[in-house]
């Protein structure tokens, strides 16, 4: 039951796709390549590097989220930083690059001077997964080859071109963690250190800048989940797994395991059109009249 999977972004409700790729594995499916965008790029390298689904969400537990968001010298214009990501990702993938990976992956970006989407699958994976999370405004741009990269969820939140471009003969599972449009959207706060008390926090979110930011992050949430229902419209996987993480926010501070187990319980729902998509009748309606289950 061979598969490739397009694994969209959605910053702390990513960590849905530890438990749809540990749920996949235990249903016997092969995931033969996989795209990524945001963290599902930062979830697919590591899975894509030989890490299992279980040491994926070890590694993440093992990480204080209060150190992520740190500056580093290096770092351009932004809210935050990721000096406590590129620390993570340093240690635990060296000078590792793509060629590197155990099965094919290709992870998204976009150039902020041309506006064009940037398919990135050469060259170091540190780099690639620090350009795919670069979230505009909030973390830093990332240059490479010339470009000046920021998110690709910004042109393709869930990557099911990129996916079948990997392996066109193999039906494309995306899981989508994008919210309906029709739903509505939650409030954002600003990432503050753990240490600060309660009173403190709540003032920085009541300042000018915070209630900015908020407004600035629901934005850029109702324009993805729009780019989303339109490219997957547009490039139809074969299947979509939706876990439901709408009570996540892209920075929220999140219990890994628990956020994992949502996404189990999405394959499991899904089960059904999974094992229709792989069948040897939606195999043969695929090649010869170009149809998907």
């Amino acid at each position: 039951m061979e598969i490739s999977l397009a694994l969209g972004g959605g910053g702390a409700k990513g960590n849905a796709h530890i438990g749809v790729l540990r749920r996949l594995e235990k249903e016997g499916f092969k995931i033969r390549s996989l795209a990524g965008t945001s963290y599902g790029g930062l979830v697919g390298i590591f899975y894509a590097a030989g890490y299992s689904p279980n040491q994926i969400q070890a590694l993440f537990e093992s990480v204080d989220q209060n150190d992520l968001y740190g500056r580093a010298p290096q770092d351009g214009p932004s809210l935050l930083g990721l000096a406590g990501v590129r620390q993570l990702l340093e240690k635990e993938l060296g000078n590792k690059t793509f060629n590197d990976l155990r099965i094919p992956c290709a992870v998204t970006a976009v150039d902020i001077n041309s506006g064009a989407e940037i398919i990135l699958s050469e060259g170091k994976l540190s780099d690639a997964v620090l350009a795919t999370i670069a979230l505009p405004g909030i973390f830093p741009v990332q240059r490479i080859n010339g470009w000046d990269l920021v998110d690709g969820g910004v042109l393709n939140p869930v990557p099911v071109s990129v996916a079948r471009g990997l392996s066109p003969d193999l039906p494309v599972v995306a899981v989508v963690l994008n919210d309906p449009m029709e739903k509505p959207i939650r409030p954002y706060t600003i990432p503050v250190p753990g240490i600060l008390p309660r009173p403190i926090v709540d003032r920085i979110n009541r300042i000018s800048l915070a209630q900015s930011l908020d407004i600035f992050l629901r934005s850029v949430d109702a324009s993805s989940r729009a780019m989303a229902y339109f490219r997957l419209a547009l490039d139809k996987p074969d299947v979509i797994i939706h876990p439901d993480v709408h009570d996540i926010n892209l920075l929220d501070k999140v219990v890994v395991a628990d956020v994992a187990q949502l996404g189990e319980q999405a394959v499991e729902e899904t089960l059904p059109q999974l094992k229709r998509a792989v069948s040897w009748q939606a195999r043969v309606s695929k090649v010869f009249f170009g149809t998907r289950s």
